[in-house]
């Protein structure tokens, strides 16, 4: 007679590294920033443009990380909720250094949403056409097109109104394209 089979969960693995890190264990915390660090480090990136920043920003997401890990209850991916905290890391250090500025100017009419087709760009070159966005534009762009928040989450984020979230997305998204027509016209791409 054969033992019955043994189901073991992908993520066991990561799940004791992160019960030893709540533990304030040091090695567990090495092993859980070496496993995201470079993703989390991407995710600081898209906002902020200068590298070094956000490197920063990473390290300091990470100490947050590892501050709040009592609070991570296993619900939901581990990534995600690191994530949020990268995300908010990044909006915090753009708050203080007072790069954002937010064009109040709220669009009455918002037909004809604008839609690029980023799949005959790189992924370097619409990170580049992302970082020329006034800032306002570029987080409001990133949080809603990227991270997948809705509207009314971002006002509450950014401390701004909803409308001036759909406002920013509108302009965000006219200029991606207005930036990506041109290059597709002036490489002689379709």
């Amino acid at each position: 007679m054969r033992p019955p089979l043994k189901i073991i969960t992908l993520n066991q693995g990561e799940k004791a590294w992160i019960k030893k890190a709540k533990t304030q264990d040091s090695k567990a915390q090495q092993w859980l920033y070496e496993k995201y660090a470079a993703k989390m480090l991407s995710v600081c990136r898209q906002y902020v443009r200068d590298m070094q920043f956000a490197e920063d920003i990473m390290v300091n997401g990470f100490v947050k990380v590892f501050q709040n890990l009592g609070s991570f209850e296993n619900r939901g991916s581990f990534e995600g909720w690191i994530r949020k905290i990268m995300v908010r890391e990044s909006i915090s250090y753009l708050r203080k250094k007072q790069f954002v500025v937010y064009d109040n100017d709220v669009l009455e009419n918002q037909k004809g949403q604008v839609h690029a087709d980023f799949d005959t760009f790189d992924t370097e070159y619409i990170q580049q056409q992302i970082d020329k966005l006034p800032e306002g534009y570029k987080m409001v762009f990133l949080l809603f097109a990227v991270e997948g928040y809705k509207h009314h989450e971002i006002a509450e984020m950014l401390r701004i109104s909803e409308g001036t979230s759909k406002s920013q997305l509108f302009k965000a998204r006219k200029m991606l394209q207005a930036n990506l027509k041109w290059m597709t016209k002036s490489t002689g791409g379709n």
